[in-house]
């Protein structure tokens, strides 16, 4: 009786919380997953279980491997761009900047910001117009006299014309992985550098050898965000480029097949395998926090 004592209240206290995140989330989790088993493709039009037949056709799906293949573009350069800059803000800022503060709220402001405002922005600083029409980036390079490297961007006929796409995205989310990094460097001991300086080592060797082994988990932890972020982003590819096929991803065509053609059983198999991209993450990162944990 006194366990239940112990731990009732609280129990109780989050129990709410436990009866809508079941229904909420894992109980729509599972209804989507029964969905991709059908043929449901008008509201209540469906002959029942089909099995596996959705996924093998996308399987067949040349659309949707294409669309596979621009979002491990978009993948890559969202997740290693966002790291880099992510890193190398954190990195001027831990060795102390004048009015340190205002950078890091200007650096964190975009993460405040929609993908949709986003989205609008950049819509006009990719603008691949030329001459007179010229705007955005190109019309800065231009300007400083390098137009030789002026971009069609998201509308290039290429494989990585996605690739523009991840730059907003990399430049909305920096500031986040910035302060990851920050809030790792500075959770080193100054007693381990100060160790170390007292061994003859410089600067350079003090980074290197004490403070990145203890980035490690911030490292982790950033690219278990950025990729399930990367899996399921759909209002930025939406809103700067609609119904383009040069940077349409899973997210994207999931919502055609869904709110367009009406064929719900589709999208429900892509949500599905997303979902199943978002574990490759999650489930390896949570295993890997719990066996560090025990071993400490």
């Amino acid at each position: 009786m006194w366990r239940i004592r112990a731990w009732g209240p609280g129990f109780l206290l989050v129990l709410p919380s436990l009866i809508l995140l079941g229904i909420f989330v894992y109980g729509f989790l599972g209804w989507n997953v029964r969905v991709s088993f059908t043929d449901w493709m008008q509201f209540g039009e469906t002959s029942g279980f089909v099995g596996l037949r959705r996924y093998g056709e996308l399987a067949d799906n040349e659309v949707w491997w294409r669309d596979v293949r621009h979002l491990l573009v978009f993948t890559l350069v969202f997740v290693v761009g966002a790291l880099l800059f992510g890193f190398f803000m954190a990195l001027l800022l831990e060795r102390g900047v004048f009015a340190e503060n205002f950078f890091r709220s200007v650096y964190l402001f975009p993460m405040a910001v929609s993908f949709i405002a986003v989205a609008i922005v950049w819509r006009w600083l990719l603008d691949n117009g030329s001459g007179v029409n010229t705007a955005g980036i190109n019309k800065l390079f231009a300007y400083v006299g390098l137009d030789f490297i002026r971009s069609n961007w998201h509308k290039a006929d290429s494989e990585w014309a996605v690739a523009a796409v991840a730059l907003p995205a990399g430049w909305a989310l920096s500031g986040y992985v910035m302060a990851l990094f920050l809030a790792g460097m500075r959770s080193v001991p100054d007693e381990l550098r100060e160790a170390a300086r007292v061994d003859g080592a410089r600067e350079p060797a003090v980074f290197w050898h004490v403070v990145r082994p203890m980035l490690w988990p911030v490292v982790m932890s950033a690219l278990v965000i950025l990729a399930h972020i990367s899996l399921k982003t759909f209002d930025l590819i939406y809103a700067i480029d609609l119904r383009s096929p040069k940077i349409e991803t899973p997210a994207v065509y999931m919502w055609f097949q869904t709110f367009q053609a009406n064929f719900y059983a589709r999208g429900a198999a892509v949500a599905t395998l997303l979902l199943l991209g978002v574990a490759l993450f999650i489930v390896p990162y949570i295993w890997y926090s719990l066996r560090t944990e025990r071993r400490r």
